[in-house]
């Protein structure tokens, strides 16, 4: 099956990321704490401005765990302690960015179309009798690259990371390839992925490397559409539910979360600050404990808020509110 024969490529991918790390130098101090890295590191002073403007109002960074954030076009800023921990389902905002840069999509245009095999439909099977995240197929079934896309990032199917992988690299071994390539080409110099969907908890980034991935992302209008949007409709699978929390609040993203990796948020907003239209984009990461989805997203979403809630109000012009996602950045 395509799951045994990925498992065949994981020594390379994990010897890739290996190279990708040593480029830049020890991982960590004698404190086990990633060294500062200027212009990219954790700080709790908020986002570092050039000399000519002032600095905003420190970040209310998350008590736990760990968070990157940036509002308009000041510096992004990292909490503190960043380290390389599980991230669950964000690893599937690489793979949608990947598929993306290699099979772009304009305006209703629906890409490339793939039809389910019958190993497709076990694989998925298999995945849900170990109470993986999945989007249920069916063998003969017909779904459009934005259908893959929207059920990949909105109900967060792993066995739709899979299908992905196989079809946009031929193999989910040369996607994880690419995976690592295209983390080192950005700079993610802390992220290692070992599986398309984040479901191995041996893939694992930094929330500052995830927010550099997910702004990349964002560069796509249909990515940034799809993660606002309430819910989808599958041939197979029916109507499914965004797991995002605060999407009606008019925060778009991908949410991630187990056990290993807590509750997971990449998203935006759009504040309204004096007059003017900013997008607040964030990361968090190990956010609650346990492992109830609900709990940990909660969780996520409420960290999420605490980013960008003090940073508005607290801004140097006046009226500040929330408004919804679904625009551009």
């Amino acid at each position: 099956m395509r799951r045994s024969r990925a498992l065949l490529g994981t020594a390379a991918v994990l010897l890739l990321a290996y190279i990708a790390f040593s480029g830049t130098g020890h991982l960590r101090n004698d404190n086990g704490r990633i060294p500062n890295d200027p212009g990219r590191v954790p700080n709790n002073k908020g986002p570092v401005l050039n000399k000519d403007r002032t600095d905003p109002p420190a970040v209310n960074w998350p008590q736990s765990g760990q968070a990157a954030f940036v509002l308009g076009d000041d510096r992004p800023s990292a909490s503190p302690y960043q380290q390389p921990a599980p991230i669950a389902s964000l690893a599937k905002v690489m793979t949608a960015y990947l598929t993306l840069e290699r099979y772009p999509l304009s305006g209703e245009q629906e890409g490339f179309t793939i039809t389910v095999t019958a190993a497709d439909a076990e694989a998925a099977a298999e995945d849900a009798s170990r109470n993986q995240s999945i989007v249920a197929v069916r063998a003969g079934e017909q779904l459009t690259e934005r259908q893959l896309l929207q059920a990949l990032l909105i109900p967060s199917g792993n066995n739709i990371a899979s299908m992905l992988a196989a079809t946009v690299a031929g193999s989910e071994a040369r996607f994880l390839a690419e995976m690592n390539a295209e983390a080192h080409a950005l700079g993610m110099n802390h992220t290692i992925y070992t599986d398309p969907s984040g479901y191995d908890p041996r893939t694992i980034s930094t929330a500052a490397d995830q927010l550099r991935v997910f702004q990349r992302a964002m560069r796509f209008p249909v990515f940034r559409q799809i993660v606002s949007m309430d819910s989808v409709t599958l041939p197979v699978a029916g109507t499914l539910t965004n797991f995002n929390p605060l999407v009606a609040k008019g925060y778009a993203g991908k949410t991630g979360s187990d056990s290993a990796a807590g509750g997971c948020l990449a998203f935006f907003t759009h504040v309204n600050v004096g007059g003017h239209r900013l997008t607040a984009v964030g990361v968090v990461l190990g956010q609650g404990k346990g492992s109830d989805t609900s709990a940990l997203l909660a969780a996520a979403g409420e960290a999420a808020e605490q980013l960008v809630d003090p940073v508005a109000s607290a801004s140097r012009m006046s009226t500040v509110t929330v408004s919804g996602a679904p625009g551009g950045p």
